[in-house]
């Protein structure tokens, strides 16, 4: 930690703790005492720190109980986007992915006005179900248009490429631009539970449908991201108006 350990060094600190699994969902975080003695600071300064994590959704205050680590988390496309161009992987620590499936479908309903095609239109999937330290996440399923896979061929092998979209968008020569992310909750289907370990009857899922557009107004890709209800999806959005706007 810096000499001068400030609110954004703490929320740091138990935010990679968290991320690298060694605080696990449910379990307690110190007290702001035991933050304020660890690092030399002043209530406030714990306390801000506390805050941030809960604001980010990393966390959660239980009456009676402290602040417990939160249930198990799906980042958004623009945390993802971030991750990469910081890290240059789309994964975070402790984070794995496994391909499912990868092949040709026709598009349906759901696919194929959103990549604008019409129903039946041949559309390639790469299936897949990501994993944060050994628990299944979500499952994720990626569908993309023929001049996408034309300039990335290696979308259509069962390997990772470690940014898929970022991969697309280079090739294509122009940048991502716009994402449109619908939420719903419908049944999971049996291969979705299977995939995410959920051995109920019947179990209510998360669908969150992810439409990513570049520059020029095309599509680079339709995935649909399926969750188990105890999954929080997660989204931190900038409410104060930009200095350029």
């Amino acid at each position: 930690m810096p000499e001068n350990t400030g609110y954004a060094d703490i929320a740091a600190h138990y935010r990679q703790l968290i991320q690298d699994g060694e605080l696990k969902p449910g379990d307690a975080m110190p007290s702001l005492r035991q933050v304020c003695e660890r690092f030399g600071v002043a209530q406030t300064t714990a306390n801000r720190a506390f805050r941030t994590l809960k604001m980010e959704g990393l966390t959660l205050a239980k009456p009676g109980v402290g602040t417990l680590v939160a249930g198990p988390i799906s980042n958004n496309i623009s945390a993802r986007v971030r991750l990469h161009e910081s890290t240059g992987k789309a994964l975070g620590a402790g984070e794995s992915s496994h391909i499912l499936e990868v092949g040709t479908v026709g598009a349906d309903e759901l696919i194929a006005p959103r990549l604008d095609v019409a129903p039946g239109t041949p559309v390639h999937v790469r299936r897949r179900v990501v994993s944060r330290n050994g628990v299944p996440v979500h499952v994720s399923s990626s569908y993309y248009p023929a001049y996408v896979i034309a300039v990335t061929p290696e979308l259509a092998e069962p390997v990772s490429t470690g940014g898929s979209r970022e991969l697309a968008a280079e090739r294509l020569g122009v940048a991502q631009d716009h994402v449109l992310e619908e939420v719903t909750s419908r049944l999971a289907t049996e291969p979705e539970k299977s995939a995410l370990g959920l051995t109920a009857g019947d179990v209510v899922v998360t669908q969150v449908v992810r439409t990513v557009s570049l520059k020029d107004g095309r599509v680079v890709e339709v995935a649909v991201k399926i969750s188990g209800g105890a999954t929080i999806l997660r989204w931190s959005t900038p409410l104060a108006p930009s200095r350029d706007a």
